[in-house]
């Protein structure tokens, strides 16, 4: 009979709360996100990192949380799209994609939110092209993208008020 798999004590910090959580060494980001800490606006779209809907911020830069292992995560700052929202008021690249229709099912939308942040946080004037290329990794099959691009630019002009 297998042995059992030792759970590895981890600590990181998830939209600025501290959390300290034993986990099997297999474990996926993602489903730690979605399964031990209820953040379930991180979706699981492909598995092989391709459609970018597990987009998460890790120390500022985006990663995909499906291919990712949890303990990879520990001593990490990461950042969710439910960490976007302050006190009930909605982040301008939040409502900037409501604004601009830059969603539709929604299921693409927090990854591509993330990447925005991400993009925004480096570039508060990025071009279309810039745009485009932050974006690369991230697959919506509802919106053509127009708008998604729209709601960019107007949370890059909004981005001064926060």
């Amino acid at each position: 009979m297998p042995e059992a798999v030792q759970n590895i004590p981890i600590q990181l910090k998830v939209n600025g709360k501290l959390h300290s959580l034993n986990v099997e060494p297999r474990l996926l980001l993602v489903e730690m996100l979605r399964e031990h800490l209820d953040l379930t606006g991180t979706h699981v779209g492909c598995d092989t990192t391709y459609c970018g809907a597990c987009t998460v911020l890790m120390n500022g830069a985006t990663v995909k949380s499906c291919t990712m292992f949890a303990v990879q995560a520990d001593g990490a700052d990461l950042l969710t799209v439910e960490g976007l929202e302050r006190e009930g008021q909605l982040h301008p690249i939040q409502k900037a994609f409501a604004d601009s229709y830059g969603l539709q099912c929604g299921y693409c939308t927090p990854g591509l939110m993330l990447a925005t942040h991400q993009l925004l946080s480096r570039n508060r004037q990025p071009d279309d092209k810039v745009i485009r290329k932050a974006i690369a990794g991230n697959t919506c099959r509802c919106t053509g993208y127009q708008n998604v691009i729209k709601a960019i630019q107007l949370a890059a002009r909004n981005m001064d008020r926060v």
